[in-house]
């Protein structure tokens, strides 16, 4: 869970940098609205079509709207045509949409090929030109034939990756292979094929085909004569993330930084004051990630100017920077606050060694708890929800999600309806300021509705979000035999042994 919320916060950080002012909508919409009904229908017609996943109350969606029309206007006219439709994922009739398309955040855009069979991320700018530029692109040929200097120097940006195939002849499976893995990996990358290598300004000739890589950061290039298309993407892969990722406020940065919480393995993240600690620190910092290459953990450095959202998400202050952060594979936290430079590769070492303990966020407990439905912070999750003994529904929410602000009101009323009820308990658990626990919860996106009856079976609510649907499912799961051996109980001795209580959940 941890890992795909992380992902959405780092989306609206981004997001934040480069969100522009909404516009006046167009006239005429260009844009295709689509729905349950008709989404499948549509897309199938399609050998391109491009889709926005979106919610009327997302800030973000709002700012795109007009940028998001004005490139369907421009692209209307392109031949063939490039078709931008949306879909509100917010309606409750296009949820099953949400889910299939895995839809973690708003905006999200997708891209799908041959009638919906092949699906893509969308992973271009944000504003009309950008996205008119980055869409031709997508919809042309894969790659791009380099025969002058000319033309490597309109393709290559020396700020972004670039992929060249060397070629003796454009023929063959070497060449098949690599237009296979250039036509998979368009969304990500740009690429260009070549027969001559002395047209790339980087990197010597070559005397048989060669993939080579060209980037904006440690070694300038890097050339593969592994033409296996599992091989050539672990290659890619590898040599596309810095030894050391810099998240700060310049945009040409971002696909990176979208790269290292999107990989494998634990992620290490130090974030300082870049006016005035940077130069004191990246360089030790980035020692110590050259020595770690390899070894199953990444490293970012992080401006506390632009990373706001990281501090919320892990509940940190900003006068607690520099502070060094290791979120592990598998959602383990690990923190060290107003860490000086010179401690840093000995945190790292003690880390890998098992030796810092684990850092759990949690909200403090509340003093006045009377609300009909009842807050659980991670420090109070054990004893409300595990030890109480106590059938209880638990909605995990994020405070911006719509879907949560709809169904709060709802949840109102069900814990009213169970007030005079002391065998339930109604209650929901923030889960962008507390930690959720591994493996009693799978908490995917927002809402999450959990059940605990009071024998300890657990089930997640899957139905209708209405009071009575809810109400049903709840007398449905509850264990009422054991609430009335309980009460038999209570009424003959004045208190139960906390241990014994334990063993028997």
């Amino acid at each position: 869970m941890e890992a795909r919320v992380w992902s959405c916060l780092v989306v609206v950080s981004l997001a934040l940098l480069v969100a522009s002012p909404a516009a006046a909508a167009e006239e005429v919409e260009k844009v295709l609205t689509l729905d349950h009904s008709n989404f499948s229908d549509t897309v199938s017609k399609h050998s391109f079509i491009v889709v926005e996943f979106y919610a009327p109350w997302c800030g973000h969606c709002k700012a795109l709207a007009p940028e998001y029309e004005k490139a369907a206007a421009a692209l209307s006219s392109h031949e063939p045509a490039i078709v931008l439709a949306k879909v509100d994922a917010n309606e409750e009739v296009n949820r099953d949409l949400a889910t299939q398309f895995e839809i973690q955040g708003f905006p999200t855009i997708k891209i799908l090929r041959n009638g919906g069979k092949i699906i893509q991320d969308y992973k271009g700018p944000r504003e009309a030109d950008g996205i008119v530029e980055y869409l031709k692109k997508q919809v042309g040929p894969p790659s791009a034939e380099i025969k002058s200097a000319e033309d490597a120097a309109s393709l290559i940006d020396d700020k972004k990756i670039f992929i060249v195939g060397i070629f003796p002849k454009f023929s063959g499976e070497e060449y098949e292979n690599f237009t296979a893995l250039a036509d998979k990996l368009r969304s990500d990358y740009e690429f260009g094929h070549t027969l001559d290598a002395k047209l790339i300004s980087r990197g010597e000739s070559v005397s048989k085909p060669t993939v080579r890589l060209l980037k904006p950061f440690d070694e300038l290039v890097v050339d593969s004569e592994e033409f296996n298309v599992e091989a050539l993407e672990k290659f890619i892969e590898v040599s596309t993330v810095p030894v050391l990722t810099v998240w700060n406020s310049d945009p040409a940065n971002h696909p990176y930084v979208n790269k290292f919480f999107e990989g494998p393995g634990d992620k290490a993240m130090l974030f300082v004051n870049f006016s005035k600690e940077q130069e004191a620190y990246q360089p030790t910092y980035k020692s110590v990630a050259a020595l770690y290459k390899g070894k199953g953990i990444s490293f970012m450095l992080g401006d506390v100017d632009s990373t706001q959202n990281a501090f919320q998400y892990f509940g940190l202050k900003t006068e607690q920077a520099p502070v060094i952060i290791v979120q592990t594979a598998e959602g383990k936290k690990y923190l060290q606050t107003n860490i000086a430079a010179n401690q840093i590769a000995s945190w790292v070492k003690d880390f890998s060694n098992g030796l810092v303990k684990e850092f759990v966020k949690s909200e403090p407990i509340p003093e006045v708890n009377d609300e009909p439905v009842k807050v659980v912070v991670r420090d109070s999750l054990q004893d409300v929800v595990f030890n109480s003994g106590k059938n209880v529904l638990l909605e995990f929410y994020a405070p911006w999600c719509g879907h949560c602000k709809q169904l709060a009101p709802i949840l109102d009323e069900v814990a009213i309806s169970f007030e005079s009820d002391p065998n339930v308990v109604i209650a929901k658990f923030d889960a962008t300021a507390n930690d959720v626990p591994k493996g009693d919860f799978e908490v995917q996106g927002f809402p999450t509705i959990y059940f605990r009856s009071s024998t300890g079976s657990l089930s997640q609510y899957e139905g209708d979000r209405t009071k009575e649907d809810i109400i049903k499912f709840i007398e449905t799961n509850r264990d009422k035999t054991a609430e009335a051996t309980s009460t038999k109980a209570e009424s003959t001795t004045e208190s139960v042994d906390a241990d014994s209580v334990k063993d028997e959940l």
